[in-house]
């Protein structure tokens, strides 16, 4: 395709999640306070996986590779739409848009597949206890981040392949808080249909089926839990409702989006909240506020780095201030 074929379009309009300028000031608000929240919360559960030699188990490397998947997958959009509520005209380049794209999916995919590896890592814990820590070793946690890393490059390109030589010559405007691949194709100058349907077998074939291998693994170690009623099978049931609640919001609202060709697209920019902003926002309080050895983590750091006579000290000297 030639560079003149898509030279008219150097910018596209996102449309936001709302045109009212009455609510942008109260959005800004909200959306930022939930964006700091997800990077000290996703943060605060990789420094404290990272710091205490407790947490050195597979599980806990793949919920550390997880949260980092989640602030980068954040980070994406969330920035983006919150500077544009200050703004009356909302754009965003060419390339900039197809990097979101790309990254946007290179993330997305990625954690699909690291959300397997979580369930496996769950399945051999409890169906194959004794065999946990030979078959979970170093080297086959590293194998599955890599593995992740892989398939979600793999189906980036693929959905980028289709879309980097698109023609865009007409409008332009995104209806959206962030560039969508479904929206950003139907803006080209061509009949879009053949591609649009690659997208949503290939972005419909990796959610499907992964979503598809979670519900399979879940089912099974459900039953093994249900067999077993010793205490340990108490914490590993609480564990698995973590797992499966994120699970639910995070493939319900891509499957819908990418594997749903006759979702409206209004109702489609509301779902892409959850797995952009909601769900990395949701994971760290779903994994701490139900595990005691992540609680008790945060509380070793808490203490290691805020020290109660810090924080006196400090009192007191904002009060001989304000005194004098």
């Amino acid at each position: 395709m030639h560079e003149t074929n898509r030279s008219s379009v150097t910018e596209f309009v996102l449309l936001g999640l709302s045109s009212s300028k009455e609510l942008q000031p109260f959005l800004f608000v909200i959306f930022l306070l939930l964006y700091t929240g997800i990077l000290l919360g996703n943060f605060l559960i990789i420094l404290s996986v990272t710091s205490d030699a407790r947490l050195h188990t597979p599980m806990y490397f793949l919920l550390a590779n997880l949260s980092f998947t989640d602030m980068c997958l954040a980070s994406l959009t969330t920035p983006k739409m919150i500077g544009d509520f200050l703004l009356e005209h909302k754009t965003i380049s060419f390339n900039y848009c197809l990097a979101q794209i790309f990254f946007l999916h290179l993330f997305g995919g990625g954690e699909m597949v690291l959300l397997i590896s979580m369930a496996y890592d769950r399945y051999v814990a409890i169906c194959k206890p004794l065999h946990y820590m030979t078959i979970m070793s170093r080297r086959m946690c590293i194998m599955l981040v890599i593995i992740q890393w892989c398939i979600g490059l793999i189906h980036t390109l693929s959905q980028l392949a289709f879309t980097v030589n698109l023609p865009f010559c007409g409008p332009n405007q995104v209806d959206s808080f962030f560039c969508d691949l479904p929206l950003v194709t139907k803006l080209a100058c061509i009949d879009t249909y053949v591609i649009s349907l690659i997208v949503v077998i290939n972005s419909g074939f990796l959610s499907m089926g992964s979503f598809v291998l979670l519900v399979i693994s879940y089912t099974v170690i459900l039953i093994t839990v249900r067999k077993r009623s010793s205490t340990s099978m108490v914490k590993a049931r609480s564990t698995l409702t973590a797992h499966i609640m994120v699970v639910t919001l995070f493939f319900g609202p891509c499957i819908f989006i990418y594997a749903w060709p006759f979702s409206s697209y209004s109702v489609d920019k509301v779902l892409a909240m959850f797995y952009t902003i909601f769900t990395p926002i949701l994971n760290p309080v779903i994994y701490t506020l139900r595990n005691k050895e992540m609680k008790s983590a945060m509380s070793k750091l808490k203490s290691r780095y805020v020290k109660p006579g810090q924080i006196s000290a400090a009192f007191r000297n904002i009060l001989s201030l304000e005194i004098n």
